[in-house]
């Protein structure tokens, strides 16, 4: 399992985690698509800006090796901002190749991208 180095652990002040320490000897946890609802609490919707921001800045956008990153967290905004990058593509591999959608991305998270444009 790649670690990403440098890319923050959790969200400041919060227990919003955004890698694991170490991998499940069984496999990775399976990245699922979770519905957001447009009721959610505000420290959801800032632990998802804070991911994303995290995101776009170690990886832009180029591709990504899921690697250590948080199954529940990128299960928050896939398969919308953050994409598979391969063919055929095995939601339960550490190896697997992600990319963001830069076009939902600055749609869904437009304060990430204002300084950009």
């Amino acid at each position: 399992m790649l670690k990403h180095r440098g890319f923050p652990g959790r969200l400041p002040g919060t227990d919003f985690q955004f890698v694991i320490r170490r991998g499940n000897p069984k496999g990775a946890t399976k990245l699922i698509s979770r519905e957001r609802f447009r009721d959610r609490s505000p420290v959801d919707k800032r632990a998802d800006l804070g991911f994303m921001a995290a995101l776009w800045e170690h990886f832009g956008e180029e591709p990504f090796e899921r690697g250590n990153l948080d199954a529940g967290r990128l299960s928050w905004l896939f398969g919308r901002e953050v994409i598979p990058a391969e063919d055929p593509f095995d939601p339960e591999s550490y190896d697997a190749l992600l990319k963001i959608d830069v076009g939902r991305a600055r749609a869904s998270f437009p304060d990430i991208f204002e300084a950009e444009d």
